[in-house]
């Protein structure tokens, strides 16, 4: 054996334990960094797992409450017309209610309170108690029961379960627009049918949304074309209704294309665009 054999054979040996050990390191490594994810995986799906879990209590906790509620208005039969509310029985679970929208063949059909902000309604049921959907409510600066003001503005949560204002959202599109021809807005002394005039997009920023009334006609109507210019879906003959319009009932609600955005839909009085009075008779 040439001499220096030992020598090499036991420097390879060393080197072939090196490198195995080496690679028992990396294979223990990486099985440490595979059993960290996966356990990442796990918290985040039983994370995404409670996160639903508590979204889905609270979807169904404000349904109940919206629930008991509908049971005070008794929706028309066939052709339709306005509900017939029992407003004793509302105003005994809550004094702050003021009116009722119904919208047919949707899920807006719910009662509208009036607090003394603009604040409590948006997390607050009728009955007191935190509410993750709030209710209905008409702005605090509007004259009650609403239809008094120029215009009268109505909020709602757009519920992404489909409840509460999302059909109004979803109106942003002018076939499903197109498709709602009859908004109604009860009060204890009136019933008032309405028609969608337009919709348009805004930012919760946006202070000129909150105008109730105007120096003269002419300053409303100028206002309402201003919104239809910007409008996203709109009745073909909005700008020669305006005209004749003399007061608006404004729903708004919550849009998710952009942050902090709004959707504003503006209805008409049928009456004011399409003949005599200021509403229909209860």
């Amino acid at each position: 054996m040439p001499k220096g054999a030992h020598y090499k054979q036991d420097a390879g040996a060393e080197a072939g334990q090196g490198a195995s050990q080496d690679g028992r390191r990396k294979h223990r490594a990486s099985r440490v960094i595979a059993n960290l994810l996966l356990l990442a995986g796990v918290a985040l799906l039983v994370a995404a797992g409670v996160i639903w879990f508590q979204n889905d209590q609270r979807y169904q906790q404000n349904e109940e409450n919206n629930a008991k509620l509908a049971v005070y208005a008794k929706l028309p039969e066939g052709a339709g017309g306005p509900p017939e509310v029992d407003w004793a029985a509302l105003k005994a679970v809550n004094p702050d209610v003021v009116g009722w929208v119904y919208i047919p063949n949707t899920v807006v059909n719910y009662p509208v309170y009036q607090g003394s902000d603009n604040e409590y309604y948006l997390d607050h049921s009728a009955y007191g108690g935190f509410s993750y959907g709030g209710q209905i409510f008409m702005d605090h600066l509007n004259t009650a029961p609403g239809m008094v003001d120029e215009q009268t503005i109505i909020y709602g949560h757009h519920q992404r379960n489909g409840s509460m204002f999302k059909t109004v959202a979803d109106m942003a599109n002018q076939a499903t627009f197109d498709g709602v021809d009859t908004v109604w807005y009860c009060t204890e002394q009136e019933n008032f049918e309405l028609e969608p005039l337009m919709l348009y997009k805004t930012v919760g920023t946006d202070e000129t949304v909150r105008q109730f009334a105007f120096p003269t006609t002419d300053d409303f109507h100028s206002y309402l074309t201003g919104k239809l210019s910007s409008a996203s879906a709109a009745r073909a003959d909005a700008a020669g209704l305006i005209a004749s319009t003399e007061h608006v009932m404004t729903l708004s609600t919550c849009q998710y294309d952009e942050e902090d955005g709004r959707s504003i839909l503006v209805c008409v009085p049928k009456s004011e665009v399409s003949g005599p009075g200021p509403g229909v008779s209860s």
